[in-house]
Order: C-alpha cells, then sequence, then structure tokens
C-alpha cells in the first residue's frame, strides 16, 4: 500500500503548488542562489511533520486494531476516503474555512516569522510548520494511514506521501514556468479519482476476499480451532 501513498503525493503535489506554492515561492525568493540543499531541508521538514502525524494516527489504528476491529476499521476508512473524494471539492471549502481558527493563525504566524530568516535550519522549520496546515490532500492521505492500524506503518505511509510532495515542489522553486496552468488543472482533477481508487483497495483489503495482495483472506481465530491446553497445578502441602 505503500506505492498508493507516494503517488497520491506526487498527484497532490500540484494541487499544492495552488494551495503551498506561494510558500515554496517566497522560500526561493530568499535563497537567490538556488542553494539546492535549503529546499531540500524545507521539504524534508513537511514530510517529517507527515509522517509523525502518521504515526500518531497509527498509534490510534493500532488501538482500535487490538480491540478486534481490523475489518471494519479497514472498511470504514475506505468509506471515508470514497465519500472525502466524492465531495472533494467541498471539503475543501470547509478547510479553507477553517483557517479563521486561532490555532491556524498562530500556526501562520510563527511560519512568516520563519520565512524572514535563511539557513537550512529556517527551511526545515518553516517545512515542518507548513505540514501542519490545514489541507484536503494530506487528511485523505491520514485517514488511510489509520486504516493502517501500525505505528510505524502509519509513519511509512505519510513518509511516502511526503516523499511523493517533494519533486513538483522542488520544480517549482526551481522555475514556475515548468509547471504549466493546463498540466496543474489536468492533475488537479485527477486527485479525486485516484482517491476513489485508494478508498476501493482499503474496502476490498477488509472484505477478506482472497484476492492476493489486493484482498488477502483474513483468518480469525474461532473457538473449533483452538486448541484445549491442559494445565497442570501443583499444590504445596
Amino acid at each position: 500500500m505503500l506505492w498508493t501513498a507516494f503517488i497520491l503525493g506526487l498527484i497532490g503535489s500540484f494541487h499544492c503548488v495552488g494551495m503551498c506554492g506561494p510558500i515554496a515561492l517566497a522560500l526561493s525568493a530568499q535563497d537567490q542562489k538556488k542553494y539546492w540543499g535549503n529546499k531540500l531541508c524545507y521539504n524534508m521538514g513537511r514530510t517529517l511533520t507527515y509522517s509523525l502525524l502518521g504515526a500518531l494516527i497509527g498509534l490510534v489504528g493500532f488501538s482500535l486494531a487490538l480491540a478486534g476491529l481490523q475489518q471494519w476499521l479497514s472498511i470504514g476508512m475506505g468509506v471515508l476516503i470514497l465519500g472525502m473524494a466524492f465531495f472533494y471539492r467541498r471539503a475543501e471549502g470547509l478547510i479553507a474555512r477553517s483557517s479563521v481558527l486561532g490555532g491556524v493563525r498562530r500556526l501562520k504566524s510563527s511560519l512568516g516569522k520563519y520565512l524572514k530568516r535563511r539557513g537550512p535550519f529556517a527551511f526545515f522549520v518553516s517545512g515542518m510548520l507548513n505540514g501542519l496546515l490545514p489541507c484536503g490532500m494530506v487528511y485523505i492521505a491520514l485517514v488511510a494511514s489509520l486504516a493502517m492500524q501500525s505505528v510505524i506503518s502509519g509513519f511509512l505511509y505519510m513518509f511516502f506521501f511526503g516523499l511523493g510532495t517533494i519533486p513538483t515542489l522542488m520544480i517549482l522553486m526551481y522555475s514556475k514556468d515548468l509547471l504549466s496552468l493546463s498540466l496543474r488543472q489536468r492533475m488537479n482533477r485527477l486527485l479525486p479519482y485516484f482517491a476513489l481508487f485508494i478508498g476501493i483497495l482499503f474496502i476490498l483489503r477488509g472484505l477478506g476476499l482472497g484476492i492476493h495482495y489486493i484482498s488477502p483472506k483474513l483468518n480469525f481465530p474461532t473457538v473449533n480451532a483452538m486448541e484445549r491446553v491442559d494445565v497442570e497445578i501443583t499444590v504445596c502441602e
């Protein structure tokens, strides 16, 4: 499933050009000599934030899995991803309106302070803060990481998602003219369809239809299948 995270990040990064592109261009403008190390620090900062969020969400998924909800969790998250894909534009509007929240305002204020600085550390922290900004595409990936039902798997899912977003933003930082408007529009239209594909994959995974790699058969222990264990207790007189 990690390959879906990378492709989701790659396709969704064209959406990032519109949402986070001005921030990337502001950082690039401060980097007149085009130090690629600074740009990479910014993008790795974003990726680290995504990965840590994935680990946190994965912990929640792991807790639900311990409660015996593995199958329904995968199906439920798949249905949620389908809903987010079908109503992607409306969800984007809700996320945009959430920017009035005080926490987001303070986050943007902190981000603005680091945007004025130079050097790898400022770029890295700017990327980490940017990774916390509301984004529908990131939320879809986080829902998928919840269905991974593991701290490590959630971390890796969001790590690969972050890696997928890097190439497009690095190109944007080099030159905004390399990404035409028509290309960005086509990729943005493709994003909801790929989200639908991911949602269907998680539903099939939860159904356990016995399809190799796509929907492996789920083996749940039953009472008849459990072996009786005789325990001998020695009583000391």
